[in-house]
């Protein structure tokens, strides 16, 4: 083994901490983490489809755990983005929707980061870049295998 070469898995670590950074200072105007954005955004692709998710279903949606998305739901619903109601469908749980606030908020934080993510993609071709298309391909494969 090279011990001169990071291995992929540190290299995917360090990659993803630098894009986690990086966007934590794009939205930090407003007043958002990236994993509060990730929420929010999860929230609203998930609502645009007319889902109102329990906190359970937005957990697998983003693949985090259910105790980590209930601490975000809980800082989001304080800050006014996001509202709390009755599920039509299972009395034990809550459906999420997002507030006015939140869908604003969630709008500028999208455009932000979709603009973040050309400006780090533009070394392989932009968002839309053949290069871009096959690194996303092979990280969804080895993501897969996990």
């Amino acid at each position: 083994m090279d011990t001169n070469r990071p291995t992929t898995g540190s290299l995917v670590w360090h990659l993803a901490m630098r894009w986690r950074n990086e966007v934590d200072r794009a939205i930090t105007s407003l007043g958002l983490t990236h994993a509060q954005y990730s929420t929010l955004a999860s929230l609203h692709s998930l609502t645009t489809r007319g889902i109102a998710p329990s906190q359970k279903e937005l957990a697998d949606y983003t693949d985090l755990q259910p105790i980590y998305v209930s601490k975000l739901v809980r800082t989001l619903e304080t800050a006014g983005y996001l509202v709390r109601e009755p599920h039509r469908r299972d009395s034990r749980a809550v459906a999420l929707t997002l507030s006015d606030l939140g869908l604003r908020v969630v709008v500028e934080a999208r455009a932000i980061v979709k603009a973040l993510d050309s400006r780090l993609t533009e070394p392989l071709g932009g968002p839309d870049g053949e290069r871009t298309r096959l690194l996303a391909a092979m990280l969804r494969e080895l993501l897969d295998q996990s």
